[in-house]
């Protein structure tokens, strides 16, 4: 489960954030999670709480924000949304689309903190 290898980065970015701010502790951290991003989000949730023992997130809720896959299809001159195992092409007129403009992602989008 890698999922957990992620969550650890996670943590440990939240933890270096929280010491720049002087925060005792972290009640939310928020991420956003493109479908094709190879993260499982049940699996995220489930080893949220092994990722956080021991540390400044212990106490902190997972909050992820899932991003659909989608390409740019210039034949149809707008982004489609594509099945996160889908072909690179567009599912409307089905036309080689071979930009992905969403689905990848990995970020953390934010974490509150509490100052000390």
């Amino acid at each position: 489960m890698h999922e957990l290898g992620l969550l650890a980065d996670v943590v440990a970015a939240v933890r270096h954030a929280a010491d720049t701010y002087g925060a005792v502790s972290v009640t939310k951290v928020g991420l956003r999670v493109g479908v094709r991003s190879g993260a499982v989000r049940e699996a995220l949730e489930g080893a949220w709480p092994i990722a956080t023992q021991g540390t400044i997130c212990v106490d902190a809720t997972l909050e992820i924000e899932e991003i659909p896959a989608r390409v740019w299809c210039g034949t149809c001159d707008k982004d489609q949304d594509i099945d996160q195992y889908f072909a690179l092409t567009c599912p409307v007129c089905g036309s080689p689309a071979g930009k992905i403009v969403s689905g990848n992602e990995f970020d953390v989008t934010y974490a509150d903190m509490v100052k000390g």
